[in-house]
């Protein structure tokens, strides 16, 4: 199996899941500045990183993690969907892929502070509201992350698994 975590930069809540995902990251955990810095990828990825798929590893069930920046294209998961459809067709693939949508887990702070640190450079004014977004936000993230993992398994007769989470909007996002 195969999971793309995506949202529009790929590189702060789609970050977050992977390492849930990937147990760098407990349900229940309090992350400190320096953890959230230390998460793989965290607020490194830039614009030209758009559109590539960021691999993080395999789990513990040999599934394979990766991230996807998709900026505000609505277009991009449905193509990919459709990718998926015509590979393994022509190839033959016996696979599940799931995407799964991190958007609505984004607090209004890390919004400002993606902005400010990868929009405009301005890392001393962004990283400090990115950490304190995810510190904010990350508790819902492991949510959707066993939400999508329990979807995934539950989804016997679906090939490609589209989430788009909106049930994980955050709450009071200010």
């Amino acid at each position: 199996m195969i999971y793309i975590y995506n949202d529009y930069a790929g590189t702060h809540t789609t970050s977050i899941a992977a390492a849930y995902h990937l147990g760098y990251i407990k349900q229940g955990q309090k992350l400190s500045d320096e953890q959230v810095l230390e998460i793989p990828f965290f607020n490194e990825l830039t614009k030209k990183d758009a559109g590539k798929l960021i691999y993080h590893g395999q789990d513990h069930d040999g599934d394979h993690v990766y991230t996807l920046g998709r900026k505000n294209s609505k277009i991009v998961v449905p193509a990919l969907k459709e990718l998926c459809f015509v590979l393994f067709a022509l190839l033959d693939i016996q696979e599940k892929i799931v995407f799964s949508n991190t958007s609505p887990t984004v607090p209004f702070v890390m919004s400002i502070g993606g902005g400010l640190s990868r929009g405009l450079g301005i890392d001393s004014l962004g990283v400090p509201l990115l950490i304190k977004g995810a510190q904010k936000c990350h508790p819902l993230i492991g949510e959707l992350v066993n939400h999508t993992k329990k979807t995934a398994h539950d989804s016997y007769d679906q090939d490609v698994i589209v989430l788009e989470n909106k049930a994980y909007k955050i709450k009071n996002r200010p």
